[in-house]
């Protein structure tokens, strides 16, 4: 039995929903993520924005004026990583950052070309776009190996489409965040809900669902030791493909003694105090 078979891993079709970001500046964090993300404004209130890519939802925006900046100290994000489906849209997101923003590095990771940047408050953004999965370097039990390899930047603007907004097949890739331990993050995300170990070392793990390269990611550079708390990431969604692997993460839950409620799904607690929305995509 392959390990994305297995009744105590996540399904292939797993895969991320939207993340939501509490933000104090509500209006300057929409401009953003419209003018240089490329995401569509789908609705906006007072206090919250919902944004995305063709028809669907991606990002949550939350506006809480009084809430704190995160500490020195804090978990939390480290980037949230939007997928575009072609070398000529992260061209076209390349213009955009260039032209409106400022980027803070770009790199070839033999699995993906990546583009980063970071929002007004602080937050990471990756933009990237995956090599076909046959392509990407692999070690004899079938884990992925990633790289960091310089990207040719000059070629890639070449490239651009042009466009002005990200793609309808855009999508929520991947989320990396700041742990304050990952042995903690690993006994929960693998151990408790069901990702594979893609790889691992002493400072950053990468975990993932059916192969996938990463779907989460966790680093300790920073030295973070404190919980999530103030400004940034308050949740994210993972989806999975029917009730039975929802059952099957809520037994898991219950094996291992964590506590979880029941709303529209599962709704958990990560060891950062980072919300885990789970629910049947």
């Amino acid at each position: 039995m392959t390990p994305s078979s297995s009744p105590n891993r996540l399904p292939a079709e797993t895969r991320l929903g939207r993340c939501a970001l509490t933000v104090s500046d509500l209006t300057e964090q929409i401009s953003f993520y419209r003018d240089v993300v490329g995401l569509v404004v789908f609705e906006r209130s007072p206090t919250t924005a919902v944004l995305g890519a063709g028809e669907t939802s991606l990002l949550i925006l939350e506006r809480d004026e009084d809430a704190p900046a995160r500490s020195e100290t804090g978990a939390g994000l480290y980037h949230n990583a939007f997928r575009v489906p072609s070398r000529p849209a992260l061209g076209a997101a390349l213009e955009r950052i260039r032209s409106r923003w400022r980027l803070d590095g770009a790199a070839d990771h033999l699995v993906s070309e990546a583009l980063y940047l970071t929002d007004p408050e602080g937050n990471g953004v990756e933009i990237y776009r995956d090599f076909p999965r046959e392509d990407w370097p692999r070690t004899d039990s079938g884990r992925v190996q990633m790289g960091t390899d310089p990207l040719d930047r000059s070629q890639l603007a070449a490239d651009s489409t042009g466009a002005e907004t990200a793609p309808p097949a855009t999508d929520l890739g991947h989320i990396h965040l700041e742990v304050t331990s990952l042995s903690a993050f690993e006994a929960f995300y693998v151990d408790t809900l069901g990702f594979e170990a893609q790889m691992t070392t002493s400072n950053v793990a990468f975990v993932s669902a059916g192969g996938y390269h990463h779907h989460l990611g966790a680093n300790i550079w920073n030295r973070r030791t404190t919980a999530q708390a103030g400004r940034g990431i308050a949740w994210f969604e993972l989806c999975v493909p029917d009730e039975q692997a929802l059952e099957a993460i809520t037994q898991r839950l219950e094996d291992s003694d964590t506590t979880y409620t029941r709303e529209s799904g599962i709704v958990v607690t990560d060891p950062d105090g980072i919300s885990v929305r789970l629910q049947v995509d």
